[in-house]
């Protein structure tokens, strides 16, 4: 959830520190800080809230910027301890020679923070990190080595962290670790750079190492080195990055979110690039090694995931169940790591993330792996620490999704979903190829359908000028696009802060329906197919009781106008596809909400793009 840069090199350190810090804006933080081995001493600056405030406080400091050659930097969502300065990073040891910062969660901290105050420790802050800047400088003490003080020191911690460590009689180098959360070494002539994340390097070099949980590595400014926790060094191959510097610039649109949303006609044919080449050809996942023996003894699918990405994982379950008769169980990763499942070498368990990096996924899908599980993941970066952990990957190809509401990533996640269900179903033989031909030549489609409802934005934008106001919302739908409605609301509660909520428009009379008033909206998405007559039934119930009504609905029935306020439509689509279509206006319509109401779109309070603790 928060961000680490560090650089050592003969460019200005400030001035790449803050770069790189902008560039992991997104993930979402409180406060901010960097820490500059400058002239044989630790210079720390802090501030809190936006990164700006550090960028004015280094202006005022400039005089006492002499010439640093290494320094770390960091950006915080607030875990243990409030958003305040002291609790912000970089952390130091009492002695003020060592400075570290600190991604992930401590969980022994408690006791090494007890045993570290009976020796003498004095503690300024609440947070976990503190316990690992004064564990690293006690061990210093003893070997008079930094390297082997983290080695040392990290053997100790339980949880997960990445950490950037320097110390001021040791200048020429920034040691760095990590278990549980990434950090990677960009590779440049004469300089090297440190970071959680891609964006923070990205401008600077094409080439980075990737850490893997357990090791150390030393970073100097020609040269870096990468060992194991017994001391070996370790040969770390050198990957060229996936993205270029481009994808991190506006290209004019006010938001990174709307830049995204209008991106996705291109996700989908990047999605299908190199997976489906005709329509008379079979689907090919090169990446998915299971073939009809492996489907065979399959005996249910399991599919983890969180936020946004469970929602994608609904629509995935309903795919594969309809295609293939698997039974399939969606769950939280959050949930399914704290009980006992009936996980075992007949299941294949999907794991879903965005980043790659959710921590609580991350979990589960060790925990599955341990039981036997075929590991499939699903994730915009197979340089992640889920792609390294899986059996099978399919990579969404979505591009860096700045803004902290999943978009394009939520719709490759989607696509991704419908080739796997049709490669499944192909290697099962359990759809006909007429019937599967005909899907493939309307999924082709789908870019040109979405670039129309891009086109003719001015409908939603009224929509949303209408009720934008408004405290609550309801959106309901059945069958395939119940987690389009569950999507709609997740994103407009991120950015616009309203209290949304999904509901099976069938349970709309069992309860919620008490909430209906002239005051509440409801969202009905009227997709034309097997359920539609039923959810415009359920929409009539609201009516009765003076709900304000949206259609969002693929049908040109006039008579929808009498009964709904606000009609928005959307192409002709094959039912299946239309959870596609549909959240592309639901995006549309939050973002326009939040925009009225003068909300930062891609960076609401209190979230964070990639949540790395658990």
């Amino acid at each position: 959830m928060c961000g680490i840069v560090g650089y050592i090199g003969n460019r200005d350190v400030v001035d790449v520190l803050l770069k790189g810090l902008t560039n992991l804006e997104y993930r979402g933080y409180d406060s901010s800080g960097i820490a500059l081995n400058d002239e044989g001493n630790i210079k720390i600056f802090k501030a809190l809230g936006k990164l700006g405030n550090l960028k004015g406080l280094l202006k005022e400091q400039e005089k006492n910027i002499i010439d640093p050659v290494a320094g770390i930097g960091h950006i915080r969502w607030a875990t243990h301890g409030s958003p305040t300065e002291d609790n912000a990073h970089p952390h130091t040891c009492n002695c003020g020679k060592l400075v570290l910062v600190h991604n992930g969660i401590i969980e022994n901290f408690k006791d090494l923070r007890e045993e570290l105050i009976k020796k003498g420790c004095i503690f300024k802050s609440q947070t976990d990190t503190e316990t690992i800047a004064h564990l690293v400088a006690q061990e210093y003490d003893a070997v008079k080595d930094l390297k082997k003080a983290v080695t040392k020191a990290v053997k100790r911690l339980n949880g997960a962290y990445a950490i950037c460590v320097m110390y001021k009689d040791e200048p020429d180098k920034i040691v760095v670790a990590r278990k549980n959360a990434p950090l990677l070494i960009g590779i440049g002539q004469n300089e090297h750079f440190i970071a959680s994340d891609i964006p923070a390097v990205i401008e600077y070099t094409s080439q980075v190492v990737y850490l893997d949980d357990m090791e150390v590595g030393v970073v100097k400014k020609d040269e870096f080195h990468v060992y194991d926790v017994e001391g070996n060094e370790v040969n770390k191959k050198i990957e060229k990055l996936p993205f270029e510097p481009v994808a991190l610039s506006k290209r004019g649109y006010k938001h990174f979110m709307l830049k995204e949303i209008h991106e996705q006609p291109d996700v989908i044919r990047n999605v299908l690039n190199g997976k489906l080449y005709d329509i008379d050809e079979k689907i090919i996942l090169n990446e998915v090694k299971i073939d009809k023996e492996t489907l065979k003894n399959l005996q249910r699918i399991e599919i983890i995931a969180c936020g946004t990405s469970l929602h994608a994982a609904m629509v995935g379950k309903y795919l594969i169940e309809d295609f293939c008769g698997i039974a399939v169980d969606v769950e939280a990763s959050s949930e399914y790591i704290y009980r006992k499942t009936v996980t075992n070498e007949h299941t294949l368990v999907i794991g879903v993330s965005q980043s790659g990096e959710t921590a609580d996924t991350i979990t589960a899908i060790k925990q599955a792996k341990k039981k036997g599980a075929h590991v499939l993941i699903i994730t915009n970066r197979p340089d992640s620490a889920m792609a390294r952990e899986a059996d099978s990957l399919i990579p969404i190809n979505a591009g860096i999704e700045v803004s902290v509401a999943a978009t394009k990533s939520f719709t490759a996640q989607l696509m991704s979903f419908y080739m796997l269900a049709m490669f499944l179903a192909e290697i099962k033989g359990s759809v006909p190829k007429d019937i599967l031909k005909e899907l493939k030549h309307d999924i082709i489609q789908l870019p040109t359908l979405i670039d129309e409802i891009l086109t003719h934005k001015e409908p939603i934008q009224r929509c949303a000028r209408l009720f934008a106001n408004t405290k609550d919302f309801i959106y309901i739908a059945r069958g395939i696009n119940l987690a389009t409605a569950y999507e709609g609301a997740l994103k407009l509660k991120e950015i616009s802060y309203i209290n949304a909520t999904g509901y099976p428009a069938g349970e709309l009379k069992h309860g919620p329906i008490a909430m209906l008033d002239e005051s509440m909206p409801v969202l009905s998405i009227l997709m034309e197919g097997k359920v539609y007559e039923k959810i415009l039934s359920n929409s009539e119930e609201a009516k009765a009781r003076n709900a304000r009504l949206i259609a969002l609905t693929s049908s040109q029935d006039k008579t929808l106008d009498d009964l709904f306020e606000v009609v928005l439509r959307i192409p002709k689509v094959n039912e299946l596809l239309s959870p596609v279509l549909a959240s592309v206006p639901l995006q549309l319509l939050a973002y326009y909400i939040a925009e009225f109401l003068g909300k930062d779109v891609d960076q609401p309070r209190n979230l964070a793009k990639s949540v790395t603790v658990e």
